[in-house]
């Protein structure tokens, strides 16, 4: 793989200015993390506890309930989607409580999980 893009030669001329695109291209390791926050809403389980995570805080049993998944079924999935870095966590006593995090990234899943399942947030009515 070419260190710059300037090494790239484009064999045909398409006048569509690829150097240009190729130019402004993000580093590969960019591509790594962005991928991996799209593999997390791969799997409709993960997808679901994102949902409700997107839309209010809870436990990992309030969780379980609303899912119908075991409490570590939902640990596991919490713990990728928290590594992405789609979640927080915060202690309320015994208790880890997981809400969306507060990055771009994060809220612009929101944002998806909302168009694609064409609602309007209730936390925004909630609030």
């Amino acid at each position: 793989m070419p260190e710059s893009t300037s090494a790239v030669h484009i064999p045909h001329d398409h006048g569509q200015h690829i150097d240009q695109v190729l130019a402004k291209m993000p580093p590969e390791p960019e591509f790594g993390k962005a991928s991996g926050v799209f593999q997390q809403l791969c799997d409709p389980s993960r997808l679901r506890i994102l949902w409700l995570l997107c839309h209010c805080e809870e436990c990992v049993y309030n969780l379980s309930a609303a899912v119908n998944m075991s409490s570590p079924a939902v640990s596991h999935h919490l713990r990728s989607l928290k590594q992405s870095g789609l979640l927080s966590s915060r202690r309320v006593g015994k208790e880890v409580h997981y809400r969306l995090a507060d990055t771009e990234e994060a809220r612009l899943v929101h944002r998806m999980i909302d168009d694609i399942f064409d609602m309007n947030c209730p936390a925004n009515s909630i609030r």
